[in-house]
């Protein structure tokens, strides 16, 4: 099955039209018209081999909201033009421990992701949501509420989990101190979702600048990293901080404003770290812990949450035509906070 999408051919080209293959509707397949798909850090660094082992041409996109085209003879959770989404996994093994435990994310023997894995019935790399259509297992295919708006919903699917799934494992509630490094794709929502389940939110930043925005998405109070004597006033008084820097930097300021016992997660930075002083562990019996999404059912749940709490994420539209002054953009940081693009620009 034939459908228009968006691809990069190499690591130095820029994105273009192309057509590709989605396979047909098995029994178990859900077939989905896509309608919005978010732009994603993660999408440019694959395009661009940033992270090494692309195989091109690569469609990238793993933030997906569409409608419910067709389904399977045996799918029996979705029906025809339901609202459903597509997040950063279409398949995994489902019979090891992770995926017994509902963490397909971790899947022991590699989780099928949206783009860029071995596609297990066509061969060759999956290709994402920058495209018209998609074909997908029932049970990587998510329901999304009417109640909220519908393109905003897309950044949830990545950027949302990513950090709804470490505010859930590490038991964030009501009244924790829970700082927030980086006010990006991923902080701006962590500072939303952090707020709903009642903590009070410290936005931690480089940019004073940015501390107006901090506190309308949610923020009680703006730390500025760069500031000493601030950072000595909030020393050893954080529950938890969720860390979203997406590059290499140093840990160990962070590290100073933990409690005892307390935990840093992080989410952004998959490459090398500055050293980091033990001490600064030991002698507060700290953590520093990474996290990647979360399982299906996590996902769901975080879907389902943001739709009580009427959360989405900030976004700006773009038409799939211009894709590539969006991933300049992104890489300026000239973006607040998720681009998302209107799928009906992308002509079958």
């Amino acid at each position: 099955m034939k459908t228009a999408a968006y691809a990069a051919q190499s690591a130095e080209s820029e994105l273009e039209p192309i057509e590709i293959e989605r396979r047909q509707l098995g029994d178990n397949d859900v077939h989905i018209d896509i309608e919005y798909c978010g732009v994603c850090h993660s999408d440019i660094h694959t395009a661009h081999n940033d992270w090494g082992g692309t195989v091109y041409p690569v469609v990238p996109g793993h933030e997906i909201i569409g409608r419910v085209k067709a389904v399977g003879d045996k799918v029996s959770n979705f029906k025809q033009g339901q609202l459903v989404g597509v997040g950063c996994m279409v398949d995994s093994c489902q019979t090891c421990s992770a995926c017994d435990d509902d963490l397909e994310q971790y899947c022991e023997n590699g989780a099928t992701m949206t783009y860029g894995s071995e596609d297990p019935v066509l061969g060759g790399p999956t290709h994402g949501g920058y495209s018209n259509q998609i074909v997908v297992d029932e049970k990587f295919v998510l329901n999304v509420s009417e109640k909220l708006d519908t393109k905003a919903v897309a950044p949830l699917l990545c950027a949302g989990i990513t950090t709804y799934s470490p505010l859930r494992q590490w038991n964030v509630k009501k009244g924790d101190k829970v700082g927030v490094v980086g006010l990006g794709g991923l902080g701006h929502m962590g500072v939303k979702l952090a707020n709903a389940m009642g903590a009070e939110v410290v936005m931690i930043t480089t940019s004073p600048e940015k501390g107006k925005d901090a506190k309308r998405l949610g923020a009680k109070e703006v730390l500025v990293s760069k500031d000493e004597d601030a950072m000595k006033q909030h020393m050893g008084s954080f529950d938890f901080i969720l860390n979203t820097v997406p590059v290499p930097h140093d840990l160990n300021p962070y590290v100073g404003l933990l409690k005892r016992d307390a935990t840093m997660v992080l989410v952004g930075a998959l490459e090398p770290l500055p050293d980091l002083h033990g001490a600064g562990l030991i002698l507060g019996r700290k953590r520093i812990a990474g996290s990647l999404i979360g399982g299906i059912k996590e996902t769901q749940e975080m879907l389902d949450f943001c739709a009580e709490h009427d959360i989405v994420s900030d976004v700006e539209m773009i038409d799939m035509q211009d894709i590539n002054t969006a991933f300049k953009r992104v890489m300026d940081s000239d973006v607040k906070y998720r681009f998302v693009i209107d799928m009906k620009s992308l002509k079958s």
